[in-house]
């Protein structure tokens, strides 16, 4: 009879999520400022730093507002500017590329994941257009 309790109770208990935008976004922003401070603060990294730390890390800061969006409209405006700012990450990847070719490929391997997360933020708002209730 016991046996049966615990077999149900692991039945109740939700899965672990296998896919976590929230925690996704987070740890690219945190590659991205692990990667930045290899880099010399010279006179043209400085910039491309800033630009590039501002960008990255505000895709999950956005991503955690819409999370708690008020309304569809604010949704879609949040995540809105979650694609924005993962392009962004993307053109400020490909400058800091050319100014330190010693990153070049962790550069690349980011952009990737700015682009895929781009390419997942545009899929969310065609996917929330046009729908008359957000479950949130």
């Amino acid at each position: 009879m016991s046996n049966i309790k615990a077999q149900m109770s692991n039945k109740i208990q939700s899965p672990k999520p296998k896919y976590d935008l929230g925690e996704r976004t987070a740890e690219f922003g945190e590659q991205v400022i692990i990667l930045t401070k290899k880099l010399e603060a010279h006179v043209v990294n400085r910039p491309l730093i800033s630009q590039l730390v501002r960008a990255s890390t505000s895709i999950g800061a956005n991503y955690m507002e819409a999370d708690g969006a008020e309304s569809k409209k604010d949704f879609q405006h949040k995540i809105a500017l979650c694609k924005k700012e993962a392009k962004e990450t993307m053109h400020w990847l490909r400058m800091l590329a050319v100014a330190n070719s010693v990153i070049r490929a962790g550069c690349r391997k980011m952009w990737q994941e700015a682009h895929e997360l781009a390419l997942i933020f545009s899929s969310i708002l065609r996917g929330s257009v046009g729908k008359k209730s957000l479950d949130f």
